[in-house]
């Protein structure tokens, strides 16, 4: 898969990136990104938050981007009589707001055929741990079982497979012996103060900069 650097949309500022974020739950990493781009102003950032969408109603995240001025919208999967039929309705929720990257922070649904053939090499998502290891939805529980000494975050561009798309950045978190005591929890903090830092870094870069997918190597211009 190859990807352009991200380009001008017709009628917005010049060197700013849209973004569109897709949040399931409370939206640290949402909040996050907006929080930057307040401070540093989007222009400097290189990106700005065009609108927030969800899988479900009445949550932190929607509440986040509200209280921000950001447009929302929801897409419950529920509301459609197939998945097909609920990624189609995604993807044209999504594409409305013309989105240069599209940034999955916490959405904890799997996206389909259709979204991935409009939004493919411009769909950012993280991961808490090292990919190619431990992937899926345990992968903090997973590498504590395995014995791990570190393990940390991911982020990635989003393929048709689990956790398997291009790795754009990694951070590494230790793995300390008490990690065991509790089941991960403070581990999993840890590795989440790292990925909001990660995410917010490689979103900025990948909009500023542009980028091209060789392979599986992500070239960050």
């Amino acid at each position: 898969m190859a990807a352009k650097p991200v380009a001008p949309v017709p009628g917005r500022r010049p060197g700013t990136g849209r973004l569109v974020v897709l949040v399931s739950g409370s939206g640290t990493n949402l909040q996050a990104l907006l929080d930057t781009i307040a401070e540093a102003g989007a222009d400097a950032y290189g990106a700005e938050v065009v609108a927030v969408g969800a899988d479900r109603e009445g949550i932190e995240g929607l509440a986040r981007a509200e209280r921000a001025g950001v447009p929302t919208f929801v897409c419950r999967v529920r509301d459609h009589a197939t998945r097909e039929e609920w990624d189609a309705a995604l993807t044209e929720a999504v594409a409305a707001h013309e989105p240069d990257l599209v940034v999955s922070a916490g959405f904890m649904k799997i996206v389909g055929k259709e979204f991935l053939a409009r939004f493919g090499g411009r769909f950012v998502n993280t991961h808490p741990a090292l990919l190619p290891s431990f992937p899926g939805a345990h992968g903090v529980r997973d590498a504590l079982a395995y014995g791990v000494r570190v393990t940390g975050c991911t982020v990635h561009f989003v393929d048709d497979g689990v956790d398997t798309g291009p790795i754009i950045a990694q951070g590494v978190v230790e793995v300390r012996d008490e990690d065991h005591e509790d089941g991960g929890a403070a581990l999993h903090e840890r590795i989440k103060e790292v990925e909001r830092r990660l995410l917010v870094d490689v979103v900025g870069r990948l909009a500023r900069n542009g980028y091209r997918i060789e392979g599986r190597k992500v070239v960050i211009q």
